[in-house]
């Protein structure tokens, strides 16, 4: 085992997600996906082998509350210089409705039946659209990288 642990506060309230499409200036957060989970526990088992989970998309928070994940999503995507598309999963603490960021995932599942498709018809986006936004907004780095090497 690892010497190093990291301890984490728990943070009891609401699982939610939001995806994040485009790059630099150009990002924008789309709807946001409140996950219900049976007994609030959103875990290996009910996302993948329960029909139990729920996700909610309009998400059904106040208006405020999503803006806030929203303008909260795009600033840590582009402070890690994402590109292209991900998705943010956070908590929102019940005690006071504060957002926590969890993680960024920098290649989301893009299934027709995956979140950032769901969040994209909320937003009025066909799974094709979405496709042909993706392709026609990415960026090659090869010649770059290669160069630097």
């Amino acid at each position: 085992y690892d010497p190093d642990v990291l301890c984490e506060e728990f943070i009891a309230g609401e699982e939610v997600t939001c995806p994040v499409i485009g790059s630099g200036a150009d990002a924008r957060a789309l709807p946001v996906v409140k996950i219900v989970a049976p007994e609030g526990k959103y875990d290996y088992k009910n996302k993948y082998f329960t029909d139990d989970t729920s996700y909610l998309c309009p998400s059904l928070l106040p208006p405020d509350e999503e803006r806030e994940i929203q303008r909260l999503v795009v600033a840590a995507y582009q402070a890690l210089g994402c590109r292209g598309w991900g998705r943010a999963d956070l908590m929102i603490r019940a005690a006071d409705r504060k957002p926590f960021l969890l993680e960024m995932n920098t290649s989301p599942g893009m299934t027709g039946h995956s979140l950032v498709p769901m969040s994209a018809r909320a937003a009025g986006l066909s799974y094709e659209q979405l496709c042909v936004y993706l392709l026609s907004t990415a960026e090659l780095d090869g010649g770059a990288a290669a160069a630097q090497a």
